[in-house]
């Protein structure tokens, strides 16, 4: 059996520099919206505390569980069933802003869709690891095909096309990291890739948007409203920044500044230098997640630690590529930075299982 090691420090100490710069910058970016709130609270940074100690309480529980009961078939397809349910669920939900992503209980409201990524993840990694039983490669494509496709499949009924191409492209990763070749890849884009175009062009929103993106000079204050205010918020921060709380775009210029483009507030008001050192932290968070995997002592442990990597990693990638109009906007978060409790809270747990695979080597 493999030797219990101590946890990766600093892969801890990025998850909690990352997570002590998003509650700074949530309360940063919704300062101007709390101001119309009632009773005098910012109920973004309440909500968003909140969130990160029911987050770091689950980090620190993953961290204390063997991340090779995650590998155990009840517990791969107790998760699936549960957050599938769960998916269902949000979809009898009342709509919330013209979307049923969530699941209202009370006053709190949890996405599913976030944890759904962290199924989808372990389901994979358990295929993988039981590769080596099977007799051809069929057998591992196909269960984590259909995977991937239910559950992105009820994300995008929600309708979050985002998160769904998200989990789909991380399952991709997955697989072709595990050595499925590449033809399969290519005829699944195949097939992949005119749903894709079709689920645009049908939903004028989505049209709208790749046109904005195309052409955002033509779309400047319809559909790309949102992008050209993101990259006014970018450009004014310059090198140093306006200073923390200074942002100008947080002033209802830009829509969702502490959700959906709070990168945008981070380049306003810490300027390039405070930007390059979040993505540093990223990219600091990647290779240690990379390492982690590497050094896991067994296949399960391997593919885990990479696709919950690759979730973290990516969300990242988009969201801050959208920030920066390299692509159409869409409502992916940036982990550990957005407002947004279940976003947050697996954000937290991805990390605690991660931390749990790095004690062992």
């Amino acid at each position: 059996m493999a030797k219990k090691l101590a946890f990766d420090k600093l892969l801890f100490t990025a998850v909690v520099v990352l997570l002590a710069v998003g509650l700074t910058m949530v309360y940063s970016a919704s300062s101007a919206l709390a101001r119309e709130a009632p009773g005098g609270r910012n109920p973004f940074l309440v909500k968003q505390m909140l969130a990160a100690v029911i987050g770091l309480v689950g980090m620190w529980l993953a961290m204390h569980l063997d991340y090779r009961v995650l590998g155990k078939r009840p517990a791969v397809y107790l998760g699936l069933a549960v957050v599938l349910g769960l998916l269902v669920a949000a979809l009898l939900q009342p709509a919330l802003n013209g979307t049923n992503r969530w699941i209202l209980f009370g006053g709190i409201s949890f996405q599913p869709s976030e944890l759904a990524k962290l199924v989808v993840v372990a389901y994979i990694a358990y295929q993988v690891a039981r590769q080596e039983e099977r007799e051809h490669i069929y057998e591992l494509i196909v269960p984590c095909a259909m995977a991937i496709a239910v559950f992105a499949g009820f994300i995008m009924l929600q309708p979050d096309m985002g998160t769904a191409g998200l989990l789909a492209i991380v399952g991709a990763i997955m697989l072709f990291v595990a050595g499925v070749p590449w033809r399969f890849f290519l005829g699944g884009a195949t097939a992949l890739v005119p749903l894709a175009f079709l689920a645009v062009r049908l939903e004028p929103y989505r049209w709208q948007r790749v046109m904005a993106f195309l052409d955002p000079e033509k779309y400047q204050l319809g559909a790309g409203f949102q992008a050209d205010q993101s990259l006014v918020a970018v450009g004014s921060g310059g090198l140093f920044g306006l200073g923390l709380g200074g942002s100008i775009q947080k002033l209802h210029y830009l829509p969702y500044p502490h959700s959906d483009f709070i990168f945008s507030i981070v380049a306003e008001e810490l300027g390039l230098l405070g930007a390059a050192a979040l993505l540093v932290l990223f990219a600091l968070l990647l290779w240690r997640g990379v390492r982690a995997g590497w050094r896991a002592p067994d296949v399960f442990g391997r593919h885990l630690a990479w696709g919950l990597t690759a979730v973290l990693v990516l969300q990242a990638l988009v969201h801050v590529s959208v920030g920066l109009s390299l692509l159409p906007t869409t409502g992916v978060p940036l982990p550990f930075l957005s407002a947004g409790g279940s976003s947050l809270i697996a954000s937290l747990l991805a990390c605690g299982i991660l931390l749990n695979v790095s004690q062992h080597a």
